[in-house]
């Protein structure tokens, strides 16, 4: 058996070899053309945010790549490097177990021993392997969760569009606050009490963390406080957006994030005792985000009902940075980043070190500590995915910056600058040309014009009407004789 483990090239049948690169090239050439259909889509459907999103993680597997190519290169290199054998008894994740590596025969002559022996060096080659594909499944799950969690949204943003709504929200009909479903949702006698609020934010991350009502009064202060009352504007459309740009942040390994994944390994030590609280860090990381996150919802109501505790019509939230930590909404989309990539890497690891060494190794001898890393791992994938990334990105909003790029789309953009700079050249060559159209071209364009479609005529020097129709998703060019 050890004869054949050692068995070289010189000694292999080269059919055996020829038959193998085949299988491992063809494969790699079937995954580069799904993705190049799958940029192709994305293209053709306009989703910019998830082109980039695609781009940063084939960058990423090129990083992780590249990583590998560079252990196996210097698989060698490293072996050699030499270090005490005191040094080497400290920060094992093993302590009992005995080495049988083969270390470096310039190491042995010294009586010391391999920074990473050569078989260290290949199972760090697997481990990276092992990482690259749970980073990939990971971000499939969490955006594939968030998009069946926003097609929920759908109905309710159909609802908006009919006339019991529009009856329910009489602009004419005056109420107290607390008389709303949002207040009767969110005003309870322990809503201003802070040692209690934070406890019912808290478990609201678990059953129903967005009610109808609340994207109703979430949607309606978007609107009120960056639209006319009267818009169409399709809220629902507008978030999906948003949580594509959001996922093309997540999907990312940033430098800050690999430093803390190196503190994982370095802390992957029985002194440390890391099977029992290391793999619950990412969960503890994201329940604070979802707590945080319902705790917004809760003020934005205090905050309407200390400011006013009579209502006419819609109860209308403002929205304002100073209900996210240091007025950064941003900051939560980091730590849901941290949380996300941090996950995928303990169970690469996880799987790894079952891989390698068994289930009940050295590096998980007690049930507790496999059933902690498993159930941990998978609690985090779906209730980020679920729950917390799409509720990010619906509270977000809340924000008083407004994401003006997600309203349309940056073919939109382009074609519209387009559009103002030929009119522009018209206007500069024949003063005939005028525009019957409220909204000026040539001038700035104003957020009012976001619509569900407005149409802008231009009269050009032919004595023809070029009409202009613009949807969120798209824009149209039409002509008409007179």
């Amino acid at each position: 058996m050890a004869e054949d483990e050692s068995r070289t090239l010189e000694v292999t049948p080269t059919w055996a070899v020829a038959t193998v690169t085949f299988s491992l090239i063809a494969v790699s050439i079937l995954i580069e053309h799904v993705l190049h259909l799958l940029a192709k889509y994305f293209n053709k459907k306009r989703r910019k945010p998830l082109i980039k999103a695609l781009d940063r993680i084939k960058s990423e597997m090129m990083r992780l790549g590249f990583l590998s190519l560079l252990l196996i290169v210097c698989e060698e290199s490293v072996a050699n490097i030499c270090i005490p054998k005191s040094a080497g008894k400290n920060f094992l994740p093993c302590k009992d177990n005995e080495s049988d590596a083969e270390e470096a025969a310039k190491c042995a002559d010294q009586g010391k021993i391999s920074l990473i022996s050569r078989n260290g060096v290949q199972q760090l080659q697997f481990l990276i392997s092992i990482l690259a594909i749970s980073h990939v499944i990971s971000s499939i799950l969490t955006f594939s969760l968030g998009m069946l969690k926003m097609r929920n949204w759908e109905a309710w943003e159909e609802i908006t569009r009919t006339l019991e709504y529009k009856y329910s929200n009489d602009p004419r009909r005056f109420r107290f606050v607390h008389q709303t479903s949002f207040g009767k949702r969110h005003l309870r006698f322990w809503s201003g009490l802070r040692l209690f609020r934070l406890p019912a934010s808290f478990l609201r991350q678990f059953y129903g963390s967005v009610s109808k009502v609340d994207y109703f009064i979430l949607r309606h202060g978007f609107i009120m406080a960056h639209f006319d009352e009267e818009t169409t504007f399709d809220f629902q459309k507008y978030l999906r957006r948003a949580l594509e740009k959001d996922f093309g942040v997540v999907v990312g390994v940033s430098p800050w994030i690999w430093v803390f994944s190196m503190l994982f390994i370095f802390l992957s030590t029985d002194e440390f005792k890391y099977s029992y609280w290391l793999p619950l860090m990412p969960l503890v990381v994201l329940l604070v985000v979802g707590t945080k996150v319902q705790g917004i919802v809760t003020k934005l109501c205090l905050d309407r009902n200390d400011k006013s505790l009579v209502i006419k019509g819609t109860l209308v939230i403002k929205p304002n940075n100073n209900f996210f930590w240091f007025k950064t909404p941003k900051l939560l989309l980091h730590l849901i980043h941290f949380t996300l990539v941090q996950n995928s890497f303990q169970l690469a690891f996880f799987v790894w070190t079952w891989h390698k060494f068994g289930l009940k190794s050295c590096f998980h001898r007690e049930t507790s500590g496999i059933v902690i890393h498993i159930g941990s791992g998978v609690v985090v994938q779906l209730l980020c995915g679920y729950v917390t990334l799409p509720l990010y990105a619906l509270v977000t909003q809340m924000g008083t910056s407004m994401r003006k790029a997600h309203v349309f789309p940056q073919e939109v953009i382009r074609g519209l600058q387009r559009w103002q700079k030929k009119a522009k050249a018209n206007i500069a060559q024949r003063d005939k040309t005028s525009f019957k159209s409220s909204t000026a071209i040539g001038g700035s364009l104003s957020l009012g014009f976001y619509g569900e479609f407005d149409e802008i005529t231009v009269v050009d020097e032919d004595d023809e009407d070029v009409s202009m129709e613009i949807q969120p998703d798209s824009f149209h060019f039409s002509h008409h004789s007179q």
